[in-house]
């Protein structure tokens, strides 16, 4: 498996290709980081593939103590024995911001934590509609600049909410720093994702979500000739869902 260190696919920019050096994690006391996110860095930390500050965000009132509190308790509930030494890695690299994902002195307190961490990565683990404010107010704070943008699903509920937010992703990144992604391939998902020329990341009961192994990164298209469901990884495209977001599994 590849090191955080290292960087991602080639023949991309430098800022593409650049290892990330932060991972901020929107939504961080939500039941998608307790249940999913956060053992999948734990094992990251296991491995010795993530090195770098973990910042999450989420409601104004809570503390680093209640962050790494939700982490342990996170940990505890995945059973089996724990690595006493990965958890507290994992326990002094996360720091935490909170604050209303509405207001601006959020996003300035984020910058304020982030430091010299000049390429983040957001990872939107959030309620849809906050998708689109919380990306503005990460270009108005000067936060994305060489950053990486990771949504949680849904992707918009229909064509036009997701064409939407795809426009107001695109007025801050470049499609090479944007990454969707979903927890489980079925087939409506597919149906539904067969709409967008994206490219789509999948959690597998065998993924990152669950066993924090690694997931493929694909993008979906259709059979011209029995109208199905194809899956290709496009050339220079990592496989891996931790090299494509520059977070190693």
């Amino acid at each position: 498996m590849p090191d955080l260190r290292q960087g991602c696919a080639t023949g991309k920019s430098a800022e593409d290709t650049a290892p990330a050096n932060a991972l901020v994690l929107f939504g961080a006391m939500g039941d998608l980081a307790h249940k999913k996110i956060f053992p999948a860095l734990y094992h990251m930390v296991q491995h010795g593939h993530l090195d770098v500050p973990v910042i999450g965000v989420a409601r104004a009132g809570r503390t680093n103590e209640h962050l790494k509190e939700r982490v342990r308790d996170s940990i505890q509930q995945q059973g089996g024995e724990i690595d006493q030494e990965a958890l507290a890695k994992l326990l002094k690299l996360l720091r935490y911001v909170g604050g209303d994902y509405e207001k601006p002195a959020t996003f300035e307190l984020l910058k304020k934590t982030l430091g010299s961490a000049s390429r983040p990565a957001h990872y939107l683990a959030i309620p849809p509609n906050l998708f689109t404010s919380v990306v503005e107010s990460l270009a108005k704070s000067s936060c994305i600049k060489d950053a990486r943008v990771i949504v949680e699903k849904p992707f918009g509920h229909d064509l036009a909410s997701a064409q939407q937010l795809n426009a107001v992703l695109h007025e801050a990144l470049p499609e090479s720093r944007i990454f969707r992604i979903d927890h489980y391939l079925g087939k409506e998902a597919v149906l539904n994702l067969l709409f967008f020329a994206l490219p789509i990341v999948f959690w597998s009961r065998s993924g990152i979500g669950i066993s924090s192994r690694v997931c493929r990164s694909r993008w979906l298209k259709s059979s011209a000739s029995r109208g199905g469901v194809s899956f290709t990884t496009p050339p220079g495209r990592s496989a891996m869902w931790s090299r494509t977001t520059c977070f190693r599994l």
